[in-house]
């Protein structure tokens, strides 16, 4: 039986019960330590409760707990017999729809939560315009506290019918909706009594079966490098490699590569693996995610910050780069602020040429912006660079087609960004 991995996050608005389910999945699924359940059914005797808050399994901040509200990115783990699970456990107010963006960067699945009472709020707009606009392939809309609404079955068609149409505005189309009460356990892991109407799968048996990972033959190879290695010195001095991490497809000894920006074409003459004990070991295929060590037949000119890729499928290389951006600064983002813009392992000094619209999050449209982006404003932007940049569309290579803001001054991030494909840079509209 295979035993693979599902990266997922988490986002609801507060008091939706979000940390509650994440505490339920932990404790029906037994990873949840004994002391550390002991802690938490101590705590809830302390407040007068009858049973433990499993809450507090996750508010681990001292400042959630006081305020019962989660305010920052936490990684969970647990594991069932086939799958292992990383849970980015991500805030629910408005003013940290950053952290959601770091949690669910690097999701494959984002579960969202909605609070059956109050159906779709603006909170469930941001999340799904963000879970879109990343990328994330799948998406799982937890109905809580359905025992609230007396467990009422047009309440739960209404919410999945709003959901499904923001969904399809953000391009998800792998959406699932299940009917739940993470205080009680209804649906999380057990089937419950209480929904004979819902013949969809429990949240657990979903999240068991979602298809995780891409298969690397599928995509084009994209090896930023990381490191130039060459030793000047000893038996190894005329060794000259390139270490990094294969961010897409599959490479091979005897393939044919391009290095890009300079576009110049060589072979690949090894490959070297790295092992536990510190040796390195030549293997004749390589694919991603592995970090690996590139040699090429060729002595050419590479540094830092260079890829490595297809000939065939080589990506884009531009001196102009526009996409979407989420602002993590209290720094606005405006019109002809000189900036960093790191792509990869590549950074390169940038100026913001135009900030294009804004997302409305109350009507999911984009409007023509304002003179600047602020803190957790989603928009679209052109930005003009001094040197060329190897960039892929966001959509089709999540890895080599996002892009971060940096202060040029003093190298605070300023916004996430995900960048759109070359033939939307010409015109005056993204």
């Amino acid at each position: 039986m295979t035993h693979d991995l599902l990266r997922l996050a988490t986002a609801g608005s507060v008091d939706d019960g979000k940390s509650t389910l994440v505490g339920r999945l932990l404790y029906d699924t037994k990873s949840v330590l004994a002391d550390q359940l002991d802690a938490v059914e101590r705590v809830s005797r302390d407040r007068g409760l009858d049973g433990a808050d499993l809450a507090l399994l996750t508010d681990g901040l001292r400042a959630e707990r006081e305020q019962g509200i989660t305010i920052d990115v936490a990684y969970r783990y647990f594991s069932t017999a086939t799958r292992s699970y990383v849970l980015a456990d991500t805030p629910g107010h408005v003013q940290y729809t950053r952290n959601m963006v770091t949690g669910a960067s690097t999701a494959e699945l984002a579960l969202i939560l909605v609070d059956a009472r109050h159906g779709v709020v603006e909170q469930t707009r941001r999340h799904l315009a963000v879970t879109g606009l990343l990328g994330v392939r799948h998406v799982a809309v937890a109905v809580n506290k359905m025992d609230l609404v007396d467990w009422d079955r047009s309440r739960f068609e209404e919410i999945v019918a709003e959901v499904g149409v923001l969904a399809s505005r953000f391009d998800i189309d792998d959406l699932v909706a299940v009917p739940l009460s993470a205080l009680l356990g209804d649906n999380v892991v057990e089937r419950s009594a209480n929904t004979p109407w819902y013949d969809g799968p429990t949240l657990l048996e979903h999240l068991e079966s979602v298809p995780v990972g891409t298969e690397p033959a599928e995509q084009p190879l994209r090896f930023p490098v990381q490191v130039v290695i060459r030793p000047q010195s000893g038996e190894d001095r005329d060794y000259r490699g390139y270490a990094g991490r294969i961010a897409a497809g599959v490479i091979r000894v005897g393939d044919e590569v391009v290095v890009l920006p300079a576009g110049r074409t060589t072979t690949v003459a090894g490959i070297d693996l790295g092992q536990a004990d510190g040796s390195v070991r030549g293997i004749d295929e390589a694919f991603a995610p592995l970090s690996v060590t590139l040699r090429l037949a060729d002595d050419i000119d590479i540094s830092r910050g260079d890829v490595i890729a297809e000939p065939e499928r080589r990506g884009h290389v531009s001196r102009t780069v526009a996409g979407t951006v989420c602002v993590l600064s209290d720094k606005p983002v405006r019109p002809r602020d000189r900036v960093l813009l790191r792509a990869g392992t590549r950074t390169v000094r940038a100026m913001v040429e135009e900030i294009v619209d804004l997302l409305d999050i109350d009507t999911v449209e984009y409007r023509r912006a304002p003179q600047q982006l602020a803190l957790n404003d989603i928009g679209r932007i052109r930005v003009r660079l001094a040197d060329d940049l190897p960039i892929d569309d966001y959509h089709e290579l999540r890895r080599t087609g996002a892009f971060l803001l940096i202060d040029d001054a003093d190298g605070a991030t300023l916004a996430a960004g995900m960048a759109d494909a070359p033939d939307r840079y010409a015109g005056a509209d993204i």
